[in-house]
């Protein structure tokens, strides 16, 4: 694999560790600008927010420019973003840092995806995005824990000065290994990309992966707060927690793929968000026990993220049965539905925090995961009869 596939890997690595490590310091954040859980917590939801628009918006926008100028912009940004977070004076400077952050993130993965893909010959492609991927995958679990970690001794500001170091040399190494002239894939014209926003089957699997993350992250958004509260863990002991969440995850992202390989994806999907249910469920009453709530964290972790795969194997085979010269746009489009899913949880998470309890977070969390398991089982029976009448 060329040189130039790892510089991406490490701006994935950067990015992933900026959009999750605020799970783990929205206590200290709260606590340190003043501001409420909620308020904190909301600094999840604008970051997603960000990318929701950035990725379609943005990739659009900039389908025509030179696309290693186009990397070396969203890493400018990048850094520029996480440079005021780690400045930020005030909650609203920090809350316009995570935006513009998050329009970075949002065009990254659209275009890096594109640009891994032109790095390699057709027969690795597949590979190729998924070694930049495992930046990502990597970022839950070594960046997040570390970046929870350093924040917590060096505070919160030190947390985004490191991942501002991260994305110069991913932006450095960019600058040196990626080629120039790299070839371009013909965009899909107005009407065809109008078509991936109106087409039924389509809008089933976003709405599927915005309540499947949506659940999760009502109640993940507030994990932190629900270990130091609810658990009574030591806020140091938070950072090894998100350690075991990780790992957990990394394990379950290459369970669930296999999963869907193997069943296909909405039997892989039906089962993880049954799974997902009661897994939050259980943590409503288990997060009052130490070795439990560890012990449901794990579980939960390797579930939370296992949908990924069979998510996007979905999008990218309905849209190539209902808008075959649109596939790029409408998988574009999921990554912003997985984004909107966690604005959409941790916006409820903020609220259940406000009006009920941290506690509630799992238990509205499960019911989410519900909506998205009986979503999911409508699109298969859609596609059963569609099967049929053919």
């Amino acid at each position: 694999m060329p040189l130039a596939l790892w510089a991406l890997t490490l701006s994935a690595f950067a990015i992933g560790t900026t959009e999750f490590v605020i799970v783990g310091l929205v206590p200290t954040i709260a606590t340190d600008l003043g501001v409420s859980l909620p308020s904190a917590g909301l600094l999840v939801s604008l970051y997603a927010v960000g990318v929701a628009i950035g990725a379609p918006i943005l990739t659009a926008l900039t389908g025509l420019w030179n696309r290693k100028i186009v990397l070396m912009s969203l890493m400018g940004l990048f850094v520029i973003g996480n440079l005021l977070a780690w400045q930020a004076p005030s909650y609203e400077t920090l809350i316009l840092a995570r935006i513009l952050t998050g329009l970075a993130h949002g065009v990254f993965f659209s275009i890096g995806s594109m640009i891994a893909t032109s790095l390699v010959s057709k027969e690795k492609e597949a590979s190729a995005i998924a070694i930049m991927f495992t930046g990502l995958t990597v970022a839950l679990v070594t960046g997040v824990p570390l970046g929870t970690w350093i924040g917590q001794h060096f505070g919160w500001r030190a947390t985004f000065l490191v991942v501002s170091a991260l994305g110069l040399i991913a932006l450095i190494g960019s600058a040196i290994l990626v080629p120039k002239n790299l070839k371009k894939s013909i965009p899909a014209t107005f009407k065809e990309q109008l078509q991936v926003i109106v087409k039924p089957q389509l809008l089933l699997v976003y709405l599927m992966t915005i309540l499947g993350y949506g659940g999760t992250f009502t109640a993940f958004t507030y994990l932190a707060p629900i270990l130091e509260q609810q658990t009574k863990f030591a806020p140091s002991a938070i950072g090894l927690i998100m350690l075991v969440y990780g790992v957990s995850v990394a394990i379950g992202n290459i369970w669930g793929g296999k999963l869907a390989d193997k069943r296909g994806p909405i039997s892989a999907l039906s089962i993880i968000f049954s799974a997902l249910s009661v897994i939050l469920l259980l943590f409503t009453f288990t997060m009052q026990s130490k070795i439990a709530a560890v012990l449901t964290i794990l579980v939960w972790g390797a579930f939370a993220f296992g949908n990924v795969p069979g998510l996007q194997i979905y999008v990218v085979k309905q849209a190539e049965k209902y808008t075959p010269n649109a596939v790029d746009v409408a998988s574009g489009l999921n990554i912003a539905a997985f984004n909107i899913g966690i604005a959409l949880g941790s916006v409820i998470g903020g609220s259940v925090v406000e009006n009920m309890s941290l506690q509630d977070t799992a238990w509205i969390g499960a019911v989410i995961s519900l909506m998205a398991l009986a979503v999911t089982r409508y699109s298969g029976l859609l596609d059963k009869r569609a099967l049929q009448t053919s």
